[in-house]
């Protein structure tokens, strides 16, 4: 049986909720623009469409970065919906990671009903962005989207964004979060997420294919979100807050061919581009790759 070619979709999120970040904007059409269509070809895949969230006149002139956040958030998973039904592999590429709520959004409404699918989250990032208004030093909204998800704060920004129904934390498995507030950390340990270290990364401990059979059989759909700062920071450049003691490209490679075979996997985001501080391209030839090595374990389903 010949396999047909996998059918991408890119969806393009420019909105950032933190006006400090706003300089991200720019960072999904630099993604794009870079090359990101031919790897996709040459990786054997079809790309049938790229959108990206477009606020409308009256949208755009509302008061505050958080609304109008909400506002694109909610029109990303729009288009999330419109290519998950048409069977298609979305591809989000995102300014922050403030824009997990979208994408999660759009999974959660992708079903052939009305009634809410399950989406579990995979989350690779050095942080664990799961601060609430609380408990944040900085207060940053980019340090708050796992727990805006989960349904931990700011609920009408969650449900401004189209994300109904708050993602349990047993959905949830954190990948190489190794930078946690201390206060963050008694959120994570009051919850039910589950871990993937960066030593399992490193190793490809049979961990990750345990973990990822696992969170497969208790939602309906997963949806993978990567920070670029989850990876070693010696081997990117530009990132606003680097972290040591990451895996290598190749080590969250390996781990990717893995955990992108299980066929409940039917997306990925990747965010916070440093846009502007990459002159050789090392950090976004990273991310070209990472999305190789996913587009190889999709692709590898079934052989």
């Amino acid at each position: 049986m010949v396999k047909m070619p996998l059918r991408v979709g890119i969806s393009k999120l420019t909105q950032c909720g933190d006006i400090i970040l706003e300089r991200l904007n720019s960072a999904p059409d630099a993604v794009e623009n870079g090359g990101l269509k031919k790897i996709l070809e040459d990786s054997g895949c079809i790309v049938v469409e790229s959108k990206t969230t477009e606020l409308t006149e009256e949208e755009a002139n509302q008061y505050g970065a958080w609304n109008r956040l909400g506002l694109a958030s909610r029109h990303l998973a729009d288009i999330v919906v419109d290519q998950v039904r048409r069977g298609m592999f979305t591809i989000g590429l995102l300014p922050a990671c403030d824009g997990l709520m979208g994408m999660l959004a759009g999974y959660q409404r992708s079903g052939p009903n009305a009634k809410p699918r399950r989406v579990g989250l995979i989350w690779l990032d050095a942080h664990g962005d799961i601060n609430t208004p609380e408990t944040t030093p900085s207060g940053l909204l980019a340090g708050m989207p796992v727990a805006i998800a989960a349904g931990l704060c700011l609920e009408r920004l969650r449900v401004k964004c189209g994300l109904e129904v708050a993602i349990p934390t047993k959905y949830i498995k954190m990948v190489g979060v190794r930078d946690v507030d201390s206060l963050e950390q008694e959120i994570i340990s009051m919850s039910d997420i589950e871990h993937i270290t960066s030593d399992d990364i490193r190793e490809l401990s049979p961990v990750i294919t345990q973990q990822m059979e696992r969170l497969a059989k208790i939602t309906d759909i997963i949806y993978v979100h990567v920070d670029i700062d989850v990876l070693d920071p010696k081997e990117l450049t530009g990132l606003g807050l680097p972290v040591e003691g990451g895996p290598t490209v190749a080590q969250l490679g390996a781990a990717f061919e893995v955990m992108f075979q299980n066929p409940k996997v039917g997306g990925l985001g990747i965010a916070s581009y440093p846009v502007g501080r990459d002159p050789d391209r090392i950090a976004l030839n990273a991310m070209y790759d990472l999305i190789k090595y996913a587009i190889r374990g999709v692709s590898a389903r079934g052989s």
